[in-house]
């Protein structure tokens, strides 16, 4: 049964959107239509801009405990909500639904109490020398969030931002839009006030760039590729907002010579094939030092066919093809394949299900090494020295994340500080939510998550005494 939402949310109250277009939402699982969402106008952007315009005085005055009251009764909400977001999430973008559950939901439960906590204990206020230092919200923001963690993304910009006085409009993907329409449903039933948070629905061409270029918008915060990113910063540019990007990545898994292979090469399949290899941060290209080649191909192997039963589809039909393009291109390339291949998975004759593919003898100048695929695919590059594997990993236009895996924490380490990129994980260290996200070069800039995410929506201004 297809559900139609026929409403945006705009100051306060579910409204009707100008235009009576649709965007069909596809379960990725099934092939079939599961929903449509409102194709928006930028009028529609105008009335939610000036809501949250509106909105802006009041909401910047209320002391940040209060506002972070509000966001712990949505937190509370969405928890007792949690198995409903997660069914929406596998309906729109295939999350496996323990994957649903733990990750897409949990995650930004944690993220949400974080930002609760830390309306508390951040310094609002501080005395340098002869001034007052006080921190201000940036204005109104334009939040566009990617479909990859359709909920997670929202409450990375969401959280923060409101944490720190400003208001937010945010337009979520329109491939997978349900848990955003759910989640301002939860917003709603917390008492947020009328323009704080806005919800509209669209493409990026349409939507995405009437945000980009609003003269009311102060700042736009946005996940997604890399390219998408550069035409939010070329329309943004115009009035000299305030641009926060988390873009694309093609993250190095370096294990260094004396490292547990057994450990370090499992571990890497999972870091590359996390959420069906969608995943900014996935770690796609293995480094490993020629000696440990075969074995580590061995190990990577059979990782990758027993992970087959717990990855669900692709997005989407296009991303589907994509990626098994990208594999067929790694083939004709003459890169040795491992594991899986451009093929459907048996049983598998319905849904955008893809095979968890394993390249070996991959050279860094191969497509497959050098372009961000977005689907579980991963390649592994011999090296000969450690000089050469730090040139290789960081022989990209990315730098968003990456890991290193060392006979000791210290040479692992010592290793990381080399690589070019916003975060590394040593010897499996598990991700954290409170430490800063984001990339170098062209990764994005801006970091999410934490204090470092929410000084991105605060001004700086200096009382001299």
């Amino acid at each position: 049964m297809t559900k139609a939402y026929d409403t945006i949310y705009i100051d306060g109250a579910w409204t009707a959107p100008s235009s009576t277009e649709t965007i069909d939402v596809v379960d990725p699982n099934t092939e079939q239509v599961v929903a449509t969402v409102p194709q928006c106008t930028p009028a529609d952007v105008d009335r939610a801009v000036a809501a949250a315009k509106r909105a802006f005085p009041g909401w910047a005055a209320t002391p940040p405990t209060e506002r972070a009251a509000l966001l712990a009764k949505a937190r509370d909400l969405l928890a007792e909500r949690s198995g409903e977001m997660a069914a929406l999430i596998t309906a729109d973008m295939g999350a496996p639904g323990w994957l649903a559950e733990r990750v897409q939901v949990g995650l930004p439960l944690t993220v949400l109490g974080s930002y609760i906590k830390l309306a508390e204990e951040f310094p609002w206020e501080e005395n340098i020398g002869t001034s007052l230092v006080v921190r201000e919200p940036v204005g109104v923001v334009g939040a566009i969030t990617p479909w990859n963690y359709p909920l997670h993304q929202i409450t990375n910009k969401l959280g923060p931002a409101v944490v720190a006085g400003c208001t937010i409009v945010v337009k979520a993907s329109e491939a997978a839009p349900q848990a955003a329409h759910l989640f301002f449903e939860i917003l709603h039933d917390a008492g947020f006030p009328a323009g704080v948070v806005n919800l509209v629905s669209g493409t990026g061409p349409v939507v995405g760039e009437a945000m980009a270029v609003h003269p009311d918008v102060d700042m736009i915060s946005f996940t997604g590729s890399t390219r998408a990113g550069a035409r939010v910063s070329e329309l943004a540019s115009a009035t000299v907002k305030r641009v926060a990007l988390e873009l694309g990545g093609k993250s190095a898994n370096v294990i260094l010579p004396g490292a547990d292979l057994e450990k370090a090469v499992p571990a890497g399949v999972g870091g590359a094939y996390l959420n069906s290899g969608q995943t900014c941060s996935a770690l796609t290209r293995m480094l490993v030092h020629r000696d440990d080649l075969p074995r580590a191909v061995e190990l990577a192997a059979t990782a990758a066919t027993a992970m087959a039963d717990r990855l669900g589809p692709l997005v989407n039909e296009a991303q589907f093809e994509r990626v098994r393009g990208y594999i067929a291109k790694g083939i004709a390339e003459g890169a040795t394949l491992a594991a899986g291949g451009p093929d459907r998975p048996e049983g598998a004759e319905v849904g955008y299900h893809v095979r968890p593919t394993v390249f070996s003898d991959v050279t860094a100048d191969m497509t497959i090494a050098r372009e961000e695929i977005f689907g579980p695919v991963l390649s592994i590059l011999p090296y000969d020295t450690e000089e050469e594997a730090e040139r290789i990993a960081n022989d990209t236009p990315y730098g968003l994340s990456g890991a290193v895996w060392g006979p000791t924490r210290e040479a692992a380490v010592a290793f990381a500080r080399k690589l070019r990129t916003g975060q590394v994980e040593i010897n499996g260290g598990a991700f954290n939510p409170l430490a800063p996200f984001g990339g170098y070069k062209q990764s994005g800039n801006g970091r999410e998550l934490g204090r470092y995410g929410l000084e991105e929506y605060l001004e700086v201004k200096s009382l001299q005494l």
